[in-house]
């Protein structure tokens, strides 16, 4: 049944160009994350054939249903397969989530004949992801995107559109130019009558479909049940209250077992169309390279090269050894499924930071990494962490970030953010650190430029980038300055596409341990990282041949050493390894390599409400208690998982989870507990397809050491902070270099943890920050900004106590009429306000702008998204 109705989704698609549905479910019926998906692949094999088509070259798609992985590599994108499934995942989850966040919002489903409503979310919707997409900020498009797509799949489950015999979708929905969707009863309009069982395929009244009327459903639940006016359609189904009040019945058709059941293969198929018809209409406003960026798909894979640089006066040799690394990737790796598809760079000293520069041009880069000069510095500490918080908040989710510096973090209170951003965005964190050995140069202004301080890094001063690193599953590398060049070949190494961790420990204090690890026959370039000083060890591979630590070139591995970092190339034997490893002080093992499977992972919270849905958890998971997470495994279809388990990151205790398949390889993975201290995810299971007798086992295991909430909080901080433009000023001149323009904005966590960092990713200005109390005692940041008018655009990126992060963006490229769009104080109805202004008049006090604004639980906030010249916050 579900291949056939996919059969016709595709057909259905290619003829148009172009689930109320439950998140998720198992049989023949389609769901929201099964349309989404197909909609998505469909449509992205549509850009990828034009593209082919633009360049020559010849598209053929494979055999079979589509996969992330089969398309990647039709679209010339191999590298990009893992990065692909991870957006359509962000897609889906994030429109699952609706059914958690918005369960009782009859707006978002198209409910209680709220047609005005469901269709303004979607336009508005649909303005934020292009605004989003156009900004570069690809996350918050894919987040908004499977916000809308929920509201506009309900429609065709939950509305009369398929009875009234529509068998395409309602492209009014999506069309911002025209405001009619037809004609819709009205709340006197009675329009059902009561139903039982089979009865109810009947049940919507003959003048309705007579009249083409819209209607849709009413739901309620306990006391919300009294809302359905008289003689209007409930939605159905056990958990329905009103379809027990008359007229009796329902007319969804989430499913084959729905009270409209019969139309559920219908709806699902027009939902897939319409799904692609948004998609087309975003495609059409981004272009087709930023649609498959949307998609993760990159034409040079999907690799991230980041580097954050010390730019104080020490650090020439160390920015030279960068310069030579970033030639060497850019030049051998141009053209190859290697290539970076985004350069990144982020220069700190003291007491500056910033700004973050991304490219995806390489020569561009180069010049910027060109351009870094070494000089200053003042006082002995750095704003290391500083420049790490804003690599993390402006990299895409899963970047490899590299950070070198000679000199301990002087921004120390900013660890427990630093932390929450490495767990959110799941990033990996390594540090070149040359300071252990090293002379620190100073530079004041009552110094002369020649004076020397000598100093040494101190234990507790590398101890707190060792503990960074291992919360990411990077490498702490001390090094000496002259050593630095042969140390940063792990980058070399690093953006490689395809890299998988295969096992990931630390000891800390050290002692001597056992560590075993699974070689699948897709994996190869399979490496070791050891960091540690003191330490000896013993390899054994699964022939049962060993290799000790002392043999440099031995049979099993070729071992290179510089500083406190050995790397071991392995023989990509299949099989059971093991190494012992004998050590008094802290050492970490790292084992990776090369292969087209790996997984996907979130907590996720699990409603069995109306709707059985599931969200991502916003927060840590609740240490002792238990926990779901949804895995997803990516690189083959013939992929069968048999564990998963939480694995304490300093020790040898596990939890294993039950696992429950929910189909599109996705699994719920039940644990009745979660370790108390700092664990890791590992993943084991079979390939079928092997040229092996038996099976071919592998083990896969996350990268980002992950921690449970040891406190309980009634009321959860899931919310970004939020920004509101209180005047802008621009009266540039045509010398831009004599005038300057200015902006002041409000930023708040209304009753969340409290902003803790506004920072500058884009700009070359000004910025002042202080901090007020407004309305609700809500605390209120304060940010004016003050820039040459050569610099005409900026961005600020506020992060809270719980790692949430807002961006705002302004630019005075161009100017339009001045009108402002009053205030929506209702932020679960209201996705976007727009300032359309060129100067915008004086402030309101902090009080009024906060109060303006009230956010609650169910708001998951309102997104401030300007085009050219509005201010912009990313969701």
């Amino acid at each position: 049944m579900m291949s056939s109705v996919l059969a016709v989704v595709s057909l259905l698609l290619l003829q148009t160009e172009v689930q109320g549905f439950l998140a998720f479910l198992s049989g023949s019926s389609m769901d929201h994350m099964e349309i989404t998906k197909e909609a998505i692949l469909q449509t992205t094999a549509k850009v990828c054939k034009q593209l082919a088509s633009v360049e020559g070259r010849d598209f053929t798609l494979p055999p079979g249903p589509l996969t992330a992985e089969s398309l990647a590599l039709t679209c010339s994108s191999s590298g990009s397969a893992k990065s692909f499934q991870s957006a359509i995942s962000d897609v889906t989850r994030r429109n699952a989530r609706i059914d958690v966040r918005h369960v009782f919002n009859e707006e978002y489903h198209f409910d209680g004949e709220r047609f005005v409503e469901g269709r303004k979310l979607i336009i508005d919707g649909m303005s934020s992801v292009k605004a989003s997409i156009k900004q570069g900020n690809f996350e918050a498009a894919r987040q908004k995107l499977g916000d809308i797509l929920h509201t506009l799949q309900d429609f065709y489950s939950h509305s009369n559109w398929i009875e009234l015999g529509n068998r395409f979708p309602h492209s009014n929905l999506i069309r911002s130019d025209v405001s009619d969707i037809g004609p819709v009863a009205d709340k006197d309009t009675p329009t059902c009558r009561s139903c039982v069982g089979k009865d109810c395929q009947n049940n919507i009244l003959e003048n309705i479909i007579r009249d083409k009327k819209l209607t849709s459903g009413y739901f309620g639940l306990g006391p919300l049940s009294s809302t359905k006016p008289k003689g209007k359609c409930s939605h159905g189904g056990s958990l329905d209250q009103t379809s027990r009040q008359e007229p009796t019945g329902g007319i969804n058709k989430d499913s084959l077992e729905s009270s409209h059941g019969n139309w559920h293969t219908a709806a699902a198929e027009v939902a897939v169309a319409a799904t692609s018809q948004l998609l087309e209409d975003i495609r059409g406003a981004a272009g087709d390279t930023d649609f498959l960026r949307l998609m993760g798909i990159s034409k040079n894979g999907s690799k991230v090269l980041c580097f954050v640089i010390d730019t104080t006066g020490s650090m020439s040799d160390d920015i030279a050894a960068v310069r030579e690394t970033t030639s060497f990737i850019i030049d051998s790796k141009r053209g190859t499924p290697d290539e970076p598809s985004v350069y990144i760079l982020v220069p700190f000293n003291d007491p500056d930071f910033g700004p973050l520069m991304q490219t995806t041009d390489p020569n561009i880069f180069k010049a910027q990494i060109n351009a870094l000069n070494a000089n200053g510095g003042g006082d002995y500490p750095e704003m290391s962490l500083s420049g790490l918080q804003l690599a993390l908040t402006g990299a895409p989710p899963s970047s490899e970030i590299f950070l070198f510096t000679d000199a301990p973090a002087k921004d120390l209170d900013l660890m427990g953010t630093v932390i929450a951003l490495i767990e959110r965005t799941k990033s990996v964190v390594t540090f070149f650190l040359t300071g252990s050995l090293g002379l620190r140069r100073r530079r004041g202004s009552d110094q002369g430029q020649g004076q020397v301080q000598h100093s040494r890094m101190a234990v507790s001063d590398s101890q707190l980038y060792r503990e960074l690193a291992q919360s990411s599953g990077g490498q702490a590398i001390q090094v000496t300055k002259t050593e630095l060049p042969k140390a940063t070949s792990i980058i070399v190494e690093s953006s490689s596409s395809s890299l998988v961790t295969i096992l990931q420990a630390v000891r800390s204090p050290g002692r001597a341990d056992n560590f075993s690890f699974t070689v699948d026959e897709s994996v190869r370039n399979l490496t070791a990282y050891v960091t540690g000083s003191s330490l000896s060890f013993t390899l054994t591979s699964p022939s049962g041949v060993s290799q000790s630590s002392g043999e440099v070139n031995g049979s099993l591995a070729t071992i290179t050493t510089v500083g406190n970092f050995l790397t071991l190339g392995l023989d990509s034997q299949v099989g059971l390894w093991e190494i012992r490893v004998s050590s008094t002080v802290p050492y970490s093992l790292k084992v990776v390599g090369q292969s087209a499977i790996d997984f996907l992972f979130d907590f996720v919270e699990v409603s069995q409400g109306p709707h059985p849905a599931f969200a991502v958890l916003e927060s840590r998971p609740q240490a002792g208690g238990n926990a779901t997470l949804l895995v997803s495994v990516t690189g083959s279809e013939s992929v069968s998982l048999t564990e998963v388990a939480l694995v304490e990151a300093s020790g040898s205790g596990e939890v294993n989870g039950t696992l429950e398949s929910v189909g599109s390889g996705d699994f719920l993975v039940t644990m009745d507990r979660i370790p108390a201290g700092e664990f890791v995810v590992r993943l084991r299971g079979e390939n079928r397809a092997t040229t092996r007798a038996l099976p071919d086992s592998f083990q896969r295991q996350s990268s980002t050491r992950l921690r449970a909430s040891t406190v309980m909080v009634m009321v959860t901080d899931v919310s970004r902070p939020v920004c509101d433009m209180v005047s802008v000023t621009a009266n540039c001149s045509d010398d831009c270099s004599l005038s300057v323009w200015e902006l002041s904005a409000n930023l708040t966590d209304g009753n969340g943890t409290g902003i803790e960092h506004v920072t500058l990713r884009q700009g070359n200005g000004t910025l002042n920050t202080t901090t007020v109390k407004g309305a609700g005692n809500w605390t209120v940041t304060l940010a004016a900004y003050s820039a040459s008018c050569c610099s005409p655009e900026v961005e600020l990126v506020a992060v809270d106590g719980a790692g949430n992060v807002g961006t705002c963006f302004r630019s005075i490229r161009v100017t339009v009429d001045t009108t402002v769009q009053p205030p929506v104080t209702n932020a679960t109805t209201k996705n976007s306000i727009t300032v359309t202004t060129a100067k915008v008049a004086t402030a309101a006090t902090a009080a009024a702008v906060s109060s303006s604004h009230p956010l609650s639980l169910s708001s998951y906030l309102c997104s401030i998204m300007l085009v050219s010249v509005t201010l912009v916050l990313s969701l």
